[in-house]
Formats: structure tokens, sequence, C-alpha cells
């Protein structure tokens, strides 16, 4: 068990478990070309990785898991990869649709759905219906999302709404900007988990993590499974979380 955290934490007794967990999933090109495949084919092996992360997170007792499947600048890859990778995502909405509904999960996408195929569009609603009733976990997809954008479109229907005198400019408040974003119905992660080593966010939720804790590991996401999820959320429940406040004990060394 640990005992204290890098962060140098008091030692006790375990927090509880995060509500919330954001993960980037990074190193499918990487972990295709250190095997001399092709980049796809990491992407493959990485829809293993979401299948057991999902279920563990499931058992656990996780509310809300947020998965970066597909960000707004991974339109600027070759034409031969996205059309491989959305091939991919509608077999596995299929694939797991039926799954899901059985687990009491349901599932959403977040980001601009306008640009995915027709026939990706399709699968995603279907998958949404038919696990619209599931109440025991939320599954979301960042699908051609990209947090700057969500931003500007939150901005944009509040300002169109002062314009239109439905709202007024005292009226717009952190709690309203929060309800214009796509997450409006979710809390923020607790716990953000970035693959591969990559230290940084690349445009993902950047409004809701401004007090997520950040866990990073050199595991590339095709190899990323349950240990390596318990071991970020193990971590968690050790860490100090104060929300840039103090304890009341820190202060003159008194409660």
């Amino acid at each position: 068990m640990i005992q204290e955290d890098k962060k140098g934490c008091p030692p006790g007794e375990p927090g509880p478990l995060p509500r919330h967990i954001a993960i980037i999933m990074d190193g499918n090109g990487r972990w295709a070309q250190n095997r001399g495949y092709p980049r796809i084919e990491g992407h493959r092996s990485g829809i293993e990785s979401v299948r057991e992360t999902v279920k563990a997170c499931r058992e656990l007792g996780i509310e809300f898991l947020t998965l970066y499947a597909f960000s707004e600048e991974n339109w600027s890859r070759p034409k031969t990869e996205v059309g491989a990778l959305m091939r991919l995502l509608r077999q596995f909405l299929k694939s797991e649709t039926k799954t899901m509904v059985e687990k009491g999960i349901r599932f959403n996408v977040i980001g601009d759905e306008s640009r995915l195929p027709k026939e990706v569009r399709a699968a995603i609603g279907d998958a949404c219906r038919k696990t619209a009733t599931g109440n025991q976990m939320r599954l979301t997809l960042a699908l051609s999302y990209g947090a700057r954008s969500e931003i500007v479109r939150a901005a944009r229907q509040l300002a169109s709404e002062v314009v239109s005198g439905s709202r007024t400019l005292d009226q717009i408040t952190k709690e309203s900007f929060a309800g214009a974003l796509y997450t409006a119905d979710m809390p923020d992660p607790d716990l953000l988990i970035r693959t591969s080593g990559e230290q940084r966010i690349s445009n993902f939720l950047l409004w809701q993590i401004a007090y997520t804790e950040l866990w990073i590991t050199p595991v590339l996401w095709p190899d990323f499974r349950k240990p390596h999820l318990m071991e970020a959320i193990e971590n968690y429940r050790h860490r100090d979380r104060r929300f840039g406040k103090v304890h009341p004990v820190d202060v003159d060394g008194a409660i």
C-alpha cells in the first residue's frame, strides 16, 4: 500500500475512488512501429485496452469514463489512416453496444459529430439510443473533439443569448459557461490519465480539468491493462486534494 505519494501527501487511509476518470489514449502508432506493423494495427490493438478499461471501471463503480479517441487535429492525418480509424470505430460501436446495454453503461459522444462519416454518425446514434437508460456508468468518447473549439462554441452560444435578450451579461457565470459545454451534465474529471509518457494535455477538456489530478504513465495505450489503471487510481486515492485552499491545521499550526 502506498504510504506517501510523490507530492508529499500525508499517509493515512485512502480517499474515495474518482467519480470521473478521463484518459488520453496515446501511443498506438509507436506501439505498432516498434513492432514493424502498420500504424492501424496499433489502433486495432488499442481496442482491447478500451474494452478492459471500460470493464474494470464498471466493476469498480466508476460513474464516468471519458476517452479521448479522435481529436479535431487528427483529421490532418493521412486519409488512409483516418478512414481505417473510422471503420474501426464503427465496428467497435456495433460489436459493443449489446454489452453496454447488458452492463447498464450509457454511451455518448462529445465533439463535432458533423465531420464524422455518415455511417459512423448512424452507429453513434444507434448506440446512444439503445444505451440511453443505462444507469451504472457513463462512457463518453471524445470524437472530432478540441477543447478550444468547445470553449469558442460555448462563448458563441452565450453571446447569442445576450444578443437575443434571453440572457444578460450578469448572467454569464462560471456555472452558466460550464452549462454550455459538451459536458454540461457531467462532473469534471477527478483523474486524468495519459499513456505513452507524453507530458501535455493536447487540447483535451481544458476548462473541465482545472483541478483534475494528473497521472502520466510511460505505458503505450495498447499495453494498458487493469493493473495500470489500478496503479493510477491507488495513487489518486492518496493525494491531498485542496482545490487551491489550505487545511485549517496548516494555518499557524492550529485548527
